[in-house]
């Protein structure tokens, strides 16, 4: 029977120090009843305390760190199944095959270009599976080595006969790599797996998956990643929704764990949507053998949306930022800090090639419309920004005029008024940008001037 969180609380150590990051015992025991955090989280509950809440407490699906240090990967330790009940907490991590027997320079240098800017975020493939179709354990290591010390990314290292893969994964333990022995694993690897701490992959079917997970858990292993072997997208969706079900709803220990997945399909387009299917219904690695930017990066953008905390408005910085080395005649734009408003409106200023001044406003991550109805962007905001990032120093006299975006122009008179300038009015869309900026602001700059 789950324990309550008055049960957890009882044996805690009530001293509300904080130092499990959580500012109450009553607070921090609320989180481990809902298996939102691990009892040992708290550094001073009791070695009998921890005894007895033991795997009552323990959250429904593992958190599973493969690799070492700063790039480490974390996945697992989810809470939820679906978003909008809380949020999605680790993102998937996104893995390209490589042959030991390849060119490792080549396909290296094709990794690292992998690497995307979105919305003020930087996107990027974040873990490299090594598979050893050479069949020496030798050459898996030295392939792996090499990967690892040119990108510095987590290593997933896979072979079908385990004598290869524990010759590598025994001298690379250090780097703590994700093993994989295919249709596996094998006692040998389950073995080594227990030894050296790694965290091993299970294949299978649901049914063997349950089987061979509990059966390396009482060898000694502590991390596992699932995986269903090579089927398609409808079979990897079934499996990866029943192994979360089961995980989450059902506290099924055996298979509360993260899962891999990979896009078999020979079309590149094709095993690019396989991907981002997997990345939106639970994986917590998709491993790909392509490596084009074309087809990883709609699969890295599917991964930002998925995870980003819906309850959390996507915002940049609320500042004035230079656009193509503006001076002191240069055009002055005000927008929101939501960041897709943002971007939009720094992608056609940049097009535009027209030195120019963006004045983001703090308007808690909202877009244009939304903020004015929520008066969070109206005169008084604006004029409130213009005046704190002091957006009008760098202008002389006549080009002291912010543009206000079109579908807010009924602001504009209340906003000259708030700052003492005149106001120009702006196109109602980010797409309009750069006819105004090269036609028609100058215009009506010299307009209001000689007026």
């Amino acid at each position: 029977m789950a324990l309550t969180g008055l049960d957890i609380y009882k044996l805690l150590p009530k001293t509300n120090c904080g130092d499990c990051g959580v500012p109450t015992c009553l607070a921090f025991a609320m989180k481990v009843a809902s298996k939102q955090a691990a009892v040992d989280e708290c550094p001073h509950v009791s070695e009998d305390a921890r005894n007895e809440l033991g795997a009552a407490s323990a959250p429904p699906q593992k958190l599973v760190t493969i690799g070492s240090g700063d790039g480490k990967l974390q996945i697992g330790n989810e809470t939820v199944m679906f978003r909008h009940d809380e949020k999605f907490h680790h993102k998937p991590g996104i893995a390209v095959m490589v042959e030991d027997t390849e060119d490792i320079d080549v396909k290296a240098e094709k990794i690292a270009a992998l690497h995307f800017e979105r919305i003020g975020e930087e996107i990027f493939v974040d873990t490299v599976a090594v598979n050893c179709s050479s069949g020496e354990g030798a050459s898996l290591k030295e392939a792996a080595q090499a990967l690892h010390d040119k990108l510095g990314l987590p290593l997933i290292l896979i072979a079908e006969e385990a004598t290869a893969l524990c010759e590598a994964a025994g001298e690379l333990a250090e780097l703590r790599p994700l093993i994989w022995q295919r249709g596996g694993p094998g006692d040998a690897l389950i073995e080594l797996a227990a030894e050296k701490k790694l965290p091993l992959v299970v294949e299978g079917t649901l049914e063997e998956c349950d089987s061979a997970a509990q059966k390396a858990k009482d060898a000694g292993v502590e991390d596992m990643v699932l995986c269903p072997g090579e089927v398609g997208p409808a079979e990897g969706l079934e499996f990866l929704t029943c192994a979360r079900r089961a995980a989450i709803n059902k506290t099924h220990r055996p298979l509360g764990y993260p899962v891999m997945v990979c896009a078999w399909a020979g079309d590149p387009a094709q095993q690019s949507l396989e991907a981002c299917h997997y990345v939106a219904k639970y994986a917590g690695i998709v491993l790909l053998s392509v490596d084009s930017p074309e087809y990883i990066l709609p699969v890295l953008t599917m991964r930002q949306s998925i995870y980003i905390d819906p309850q959390v408005p996507v915002q940049v910085e609320p500042k004035l930022y230079d656009v193509n080395e503006p001076d002191d005649k240069s055009p002055l734009l005000v927008t929101t800090n939501f960041s897709l408003t943002y971007y939009s409106v720094l992608s056609e200023v940049e097009s535009s090639r027209v030195p120019t001044r963006i004045l983001a406003v703090d308007t808690e991550g909202t877009s244009v419309l939304t903020a004015w109805a929520a008066d969070k962007f109206g005169a008084e905001q604006v004029s409130e920004a213009l005046e704190k990032t002091g957006a009008f120093e760098a202008l002389e006299e006549p080009y002291r005029r912010p543009v206000i975006p079109g579908l807010v122009a009924v602001i504009s008179g209340e906003l000259e008024e708030e700052s003492g300038s005149s106001v120009l009015v702006g196109p109602k869309e980010a797409s309009g940008l750069p006819n105004y900026l090269k036609n028609e602001w100058k215009k009506l700059i010299l307009f209001q001037d000689s007026a």
